[in-house]
């Protein structure tokens, strides 16, 4: 299949399924938060992913063959579950908070909440732009070589510095504090994540041993 209707498949339902998790438990579409979610990430993804298609091509078809199945390793496999279950969790749980009202998000701060979600997707496209080897699985292909430039002289893994952000930002915009509670088991799996992610890293890619020297911290500069 074509990689413009692969991509083309694969958006449609994405906002189906996007649309099913947020407005069922919601239990109503009278939920703005939702559609201007829903909106603000299209939006974030498909504008770079455009932008990839014709620059690039090659460094898409890395970001969409991703998800369990597609990973090599078992601990991967694990991970990247429980990471999809964790922002399933998130996502369910902010919708029915907002229809409990459990907590109330004031509207600007939701605004915010969508605009952490830009910039968080935003971070992971340009290291996308930056490194056309950042895949959406834990790999090493023949010819990759270690960028040590762009947001790489800052931290080991940019990318995971941009989930980070969208996943602060996914429950305010969302409409839910409760939902924040879910921070805490995402961070741990992108923890885990990202230390099997190293080890494979520095077995198989060469100079990479070298670079976690010049560059220390791998998610929070000063901090981790």
């Amino acid at each position: 299949m074509k990689t413009g209707i692969r991509l083309a498949l694969s958006s449609v339902l994405g906002l189906v399924a996007v649309g099913l998790i947020l407005f069922l438990p919601a239990g109503t579409l009278k939920y703005w938060q939702g559609w201007v979610f829903i909106a603000v990430f299209t939006l974030a993804t498909l504008i770079p992913t455009i932008y990839l298609a014709r620059k690039n091509p090659a460094a898409l078809q890395r970001r969409m063959h991703g998800g369990p199945q597609a990973e090599t390793r078992t601990a991967q496999k694990v991970i990247i579950t429980g990471s999809f279950l964790d922002l399933f969790a998130m996502m369910v749980l902010s919708a029915f908070d907002h229809r409990m009202g459990w907590s109330t998000v004031p509207p600007w701060l939701s605004v915010l909440g969508d605009v952490l979600v830009v910039v968080g997707l935003s971070i992971a496209m340009l290291v996308v732009v930056e490194n056309s080897y950042a895949a959406a699985t834990v790999t090493v292909e023949s010819g990759q070589r270690v960028v040590s430039g762009g947001l790489y002289k800052f931290v080991r893994h940019p990318m995971y510095v941009g989930n980070v952000v969208m996943m602060m930002g996914i429950p305010l915009a969302l409409d839910s504090y409760w939902a924040l509670l879910f921070l805490v088991p995402g961070f741990a799996v992108l923890v885990f994540r990202i230390l099997d992610e190293e080890k494979l890293l520095t077995q198989e890619l060469a100079g990479y041993r070298e670079y976690t020297q010049r560059v220390r911290y791998r998610l929070v500069p000063n901090v981790w």
